[in-house]
Parts: C-alpha cells; structure tokens; sequence
C-alpha cells in the first residue's frame, strides 16, 4: 500500500463494512408477478449504477438494504459493482457491503471499486470465477480518522463520476441519433439537399465480390514487419481498430505470401468474421491498405468504380450477419448468400455525400468516446491518491 498516513487505519473489509453473502431462493419461488421481494440473482438485473426489478421470490432468504454496494462474485462478471436503491433478496452470485458504523458508505463504496482488481486477482485462470466472504472479507482498506474527511473524498469522487455518467449518456444519445440518420439515408426515406434521382435496387454480388481468407501457418505469425498486414479476427479489438483496421499484431513478406498462396486483399475492402462464435459480435471493418486475412474471415472487394466505399460500409452495419448463418453446429456464413441481399443504390455523388453525413457522425462520437477515456484515467488517477491518502482534502 506503499506509505500510509499516519493517522489512517488499516483495516480488512469485514472489520470497516458488514458482507452479506448471498443465498438463492428454492426456484419454484420465483415469479414475475410482483409477488415477494425483488431478487437480484447475478448481472442480469444490473445497470450503469442501479439494479433492475426483473423477478421477485416469494420466498427471501438473504437481504441487501438500500444503499449498499453489491457485487457480483461467480462468473464471468465477478467484480461487476451497482449500488441498490430498494431493499432486494440477492442470490448467491452477490454480495451485499454495508458500511458499519464511523464508516461513510459512500467512501466504502470507492474502497471496494478500487479493489475489484485484487479481487478480480483472486480469480485469475479459473474457468469459473468466483470470490467467497471470506477473501472479500479479507481485502485491506485504508479508512481516513473521520467522516468528514471520507465524506471528502466520497464528494469529490461522485462529481467525477457524475461528469463520467453524462458524458456517457451523451455518447449513447449520439449513437441513437446516428442510427436514426443510417435508417433514413440508407434507405432513401429522407434525403440530402439536392438529391433528388430515383435509387436503383441491387444486389450485393452486383457490387463487388465476396472473397474467403487464407490460412495462416504458425510459422509464419508474429512477424512485426512486413508488406501485408496479416488480419486475425482477434485483431478487431486492437486499439485504434474502431472503423479502418490500422492495427495488425501479424505481417508477412511479399516472398511469404506467394510461398503460402495467401490472398492479398484491396485497400476498402469490407472485413468481417464468417465462422464461429465471432460472427454474432457484428463486427465489419474496412482495410487500410492491401492487407491479408486469415480463413475465420471474409471480404467484401467492392466494385470502387460504381460505389463510395463508405456508402456500402455503412449498408454493412445493417446487415445482420448472424440472421445468415447456417444451421450446422459449427456457424458459418456464405458469400454467394449475403450476394443476394438487396438494396436500393443511388447515384455515386449522393452515396458519398451520405457516407460524409455519417462519417462526421462517427468522428464526432469516437472525440466524445476519447474523452470520456480521459476522465475514466483521471478518475483513476484521483482514486489511487484520494483513497491512500497521498493527497489529503482535510
């Protein structure tokens, strides 16, 4: 914990809160029907900040009151905070914290989101996550001598997160605004100052081509550099992936890739995942430049003679991939059926003006998601000085 203040106690979480675990009601109690308590079962019934009322038990066992912080323990959430604003039943997937006496709830509600990374610690490599009372218990936390200064703290904290949850909520009200603009561009329903030619229907296979990717030998992965970016479906989440995959953790020499047989794909082509679990993820990226792509993936080469590229990767966020799959256990998309999927085209000039319209869209929300990972990393900064006292308000 490094240096203490010294008027600061080092106290283990059950001795500064009181932790509930939870205990799930018998099934047959449960019931949609408002009858009994709200029961929180695990992260189904969580938000942002508060939990939801989905089902009620009949027949509570454990109760968390208002207030308190709740945590997920089992699964993949373990860690997963909201604070509740009733009193609920909570299953065995929570735990209730409630701040005992000379302790401020608020200030310990910070305490235990700053230590979810050691709880989250306690689960590394399990295949099911889960944290019992007596580790939770366990956990140190530094407790400030009076209420008034963890009160301080909680204060400042709070306007941190209150500058956090509007920004976020003004992301996700851009985000609506721009999927309104997609269906009324995209379809012709509304459209742009002067523009006014009729759209002509089309198929997809009637604008470009769907094309496979190519094995990957192993060893050939790995390389930093290279001619070709070498594209794994896995490099979809890179940072700086959001739209154009800039980002590649594989490369592979002109000399490989005729060696290998591997395809090389066209700057603009549209990528995305064609087999397994990662096609219902609806992820489709645009490449950069001439890039390679392995047999997970498939891309779209577009006719750029006819079509705005932009233009037909927006009709792609459309596209619902994972209504196309096929029924065998392992699911799979086919290029010749997305083909045959149809839409109206206009003339290339409204296409690009279109594609610009959402474009500016999207720069805007990526600025407002850049800076809200600037208050997040701020936020960050003041809950390791605020909560060990390295900086004092008092």
């Amino acid at each position: 914990m490094g240096v203490i203040p010294s008027d600061w106690e080092v106290k283990r979480l059950g001795d500064a809160a009181e932790v509930v675990m939870g205990q799930s009601p018998i099934g047959a109690s449960y019931n949609r029907c408002c009858i009994g308590a709200p029961l929180i079962n695990g992260p189904t019934e969580f938000t942002a900040k508060h939990p939801i009322k989905i089902q009620w038990t009949s027949q509570p066992t454990k109760f968390c009151k208002k207030g308190d912080v709740l945590l997920c323990v089992r699964g993949s959430s373990t860690g997963r905070i909201n604070i509740s604003d009733d009193e609920y039943c909570i299953g065995r997937g929570i735990a209730s914290i409630r701040a005992k006496s000379g302790v401020d709830t608020s200030f310990i509600t910070f305490q235990v989101e700053s230590a979810v990374k050691n709880i989250l610690v306690l689960t590394t490599g399990s295949t099911f996550p889960n944290i019992d009372g007596k580790s939770i218990k366990a956990i140190n936390v530094l407790i400030p001598p009076t209420k008034a200064e963890q009160n301080a703290i909680a204060t400042v904290l709070s306007d941190a997160d209150a500058l956090i949850s509007s920004l976020e909520k003004l992301i996700a009200k851009k985000r609506n605004i721009k999927q309104g603009a997609m269906q009324q561009l995209l379809t012709g329903k509304k459209r742009l100052p002067g523009f006014s030619g009729k759209w002509e229907v089309k198929k997809l296979g009637n604008l470009g081509k769907f094309r496979g990717g190519s094995g990957f030998p192993i060893k050939h992965q790995g390389k930093v550099e290279g001619d070709y970016p070498f594209f794994k479906v896995s490099d979809m989440n890179n940072e700086g992936n959001t739209t154009f995959m800039a980002n590649s953790n594989n490369w592979i020499s002109e000399f490989v890739r005729k060696e290998a047989s591997v395809n090389v794909f066209p700057r603009h082509s549209i990528i995305f995942a064609k087999i397994g679990a990662a096609i219902f993820l609806e992820r489709k990226k645009i490449l950069l430049q001439e890039s390679c792509i392995d047999n997970n993936m498939m891309g779209f080469v577009l006719d750029e003679d006819c079509t705005d590229f932009k233009f037909i990767y927006y009709l792609f966020l459309n596209i619902q991939l994972g209504k196309l799959v096929s029924t065998t256990a392992l699911p799979s998309l086919s290029g010749r059926e997305i083909a045959t999927l149809e839409f109206g085209i206009p003339e290339f000039k409204e296409q690009t003006a279109i594609a610009q319209v959402l474009s500016d869209m999207d720069a805007e929300i990526e600025a407002l998601e850049k800076k809200l990972d600037k208050f997040r990393m701020i936020k960050q900064g003041m809950m390791q000085e605020l909560l060990s006292g390295r900086t004092r308000l008092i």
